[in-house]
């Protein structure tokens, strides 16, 4: 069984194009005489003549042309099989897919989230915000590798999964500097009938901030609410109200939006969970994410993530139910 043999098809190619046997043999750095032993053995295996001599020049025989249509072909597609393979990265990116769960703080979610595109892999980043029905959803069909949000799974949901505590922090009340020059009292009192930007109604800390609001007597006077954090945070800086925000997040509010902390709670706390499918961390990108905010962010440490179905929440009824209306 006759095999072509590439490199005599490639010596063939450069004399065709070069037009001879002296030039081609400049070009790919050999013998004249080594060029032509090499055309020799391609036309005894084809049997067939590639060439014919026309003067001091070559002529490509009725074969010779098509054998180089063909050569045209093969080494047109090897080089572009070069070019694409140097374009692409060394090793291809893994996808590392997040949902984001409405108002879950960003710029919590961004301190976790960075580190992981300074990991060793090659790591593409898709991160998608929503409703957490619908996150779980396609987590449940593994759309997302995890959910990020402000309660642990939700029982209600016929999604299996497992929640895993990435930390928690107390609130911390800001609010604008031309804002706060209008107030009076002392905090928390001074919350009393002051402008407020509320968080949305998804919002885990929710109930229990207007529940805390009540236990102190504290009727703010409710301009707005919002499912999105950074869009509350934006508001805020403008000094149509005053909001809440973790407390873990201070110096980043207060150089990038320009606001005054003026006070802070522990009794009401914003949790951070991830949610996944499987009971062990093993993505190397969730261990890094779970890192930053166990070290990092919440200066937990190295204490473990708990990794347990639990129910979300619940506010209070009565006086919580109550507080939330007046608000």
């Amino acid at each position: 069984m006759v095999t072509l043999n590439y490199k005599h098809l490639r010596y063939f190619w450069m004399v065709a194009k070069a037009g001879s046997i002296a030039r081609a043999a400049q070009q790919l750095q050999r013998t004249p005489q080594s060029i032509s032993g090499q055309l020799q053995e391609l036309e005894s295996s084809l049997d067939s003549a590639l060439f014919r001599r026309v003067g001091r020049g070559l002529e490509l025989t009725d074969i010779g042309r098509r054998a180089l249509q063909y050569a045209d072909r093969i080494f047109t597609l090897g080089d572009e099989l070069l070019d694409d393979l140097r374009d692409r990265p060394a090793r291809p990116a893994v996808e590392f897919r997040i949902g984001i769960a409405e108002g879950v703080p960003k710029s919590l979610v961004y301190r976790m989230i960075e580190p992981v595109l300074r990991l060793e892999e090659n790591v593409r980043l898709i991160c998608r915000e929503g409703r957490l029905a619908f996150l779980l959803a396609d987590l449940a069909v593994h759309r997302y590798d995890m959910v990020i949000a402000d309660r642990p799974m939700p029982s209600h949901l016929n999604v299996r999964g497992f929640s895993h505590l990435l930390g928690e922090s107390s609130l911390t009340f800001f609010g604008a500097p031309a804002l706060l020059e209008q107030l009076r009292g002392r905090f928390p009192k001074m919350l009393d009938q002051a402008p407020f930007l509320l968080p949305g109604e998804d919002a885990a800390i929710r109930p229990r901030l207007v529940q805390w609001f009540d236990d102190h007597d504290i009727r703010p006077r409710i301009v707005g609410e919002f499912d999105d954090s950074a869009l509350l945070n934006s508001f805020g800086q403008t000094g149509v109200g005053l909001f809440v925000a973790p407390t873990a997040t201070t110096a980043y509010l207060v150089k990038q939006y320009r606001v005054r902390a003026i006070g802070s709670t522990a009794a009401v706390k914003e949790q951070l969970y991830a949610l996944t499918t499987d009971r062990q961390l093993q993505h190397p990108a969730i261990i890094a994410l779970n890192k930053a905010a166990q070290e990092d962010i919440f200066g937990q440490g190295d204490r473990p993530p708990r990794a347990k179905a639990r129910k979300p929440p619940v506010a209070r009824k009565g006086r919580a139910n109550g507080a939330k209306g007046r608000a």
